[in-house]
């Protein structure tokens, strides 16, 4: 199912899971990761998923196939975990991706000062990271919260 927990409050006045665009969402829904490892994912099995990331990245491929880091992304929008889980993520130093995933969530939910005081921290991480796009980029960590930690979307 689709639908966001109805224990969710909005975020922004809206829907949690229309921060990502609906074209996007569709193609998320529609695709096999979604339907065979998301689906049914609680808040606690999400973390056992988050650490088998091994990149990050919106879509790649010639017809924009979502990654599971974007897919991952969907279902915590979708779940709403506490803010003291989402901050576990972030703070977690054994598994890379599992922190910009909190990171990323963080950004698109959370208020000004938790990102702030949050986030902060993430811009002396200097781990190697590996952005999934046609280009198959490796990046810093540092570069990546960077630009989200100090421009507003």
């Amino acid at each position: 199912m689709n639908a966001t927990d109805p224990s969710a409050q909005s975020v922004h006045g809206v829907n949690p899971q229309t921060l990502i665009e609906k074209i996007m969402r569709n193609r998320i829904y529609a695709s096999i990761y979604w339907k065979e490892q998301c689906f049914g994912l609680t808040a606690e099995t999400l973390v056992d998923k988050a650490v088998e990331l091994s990149e990050f990245g919106g879509t790649f491929g010639g017809n924009q196939q979502p990654t599971h880091f974007l897919c991952l992304l969907l279902k915590m929008l979708q779940l709403q975990p506490e803010i003291e889980v989402v901050q576990q993520f972030i703070e977690n130093e054994d598994y890379k991706y599992v922190t910009i995933l909190g990171a990323v969530y963080l950004r698109l939910v959370g208020k000004p000062m938790e990102v702030y005081q949050l986030l902060e921290p993430l811009l002396s991480d200097y781990r190697k990271i590996r952005k999934r796009n046609t280009a198959n980029l490796d990046v810093g960590l540092r570069a990546l919260v960077q630009p989200f930690s100090t421009e507003i979307w």
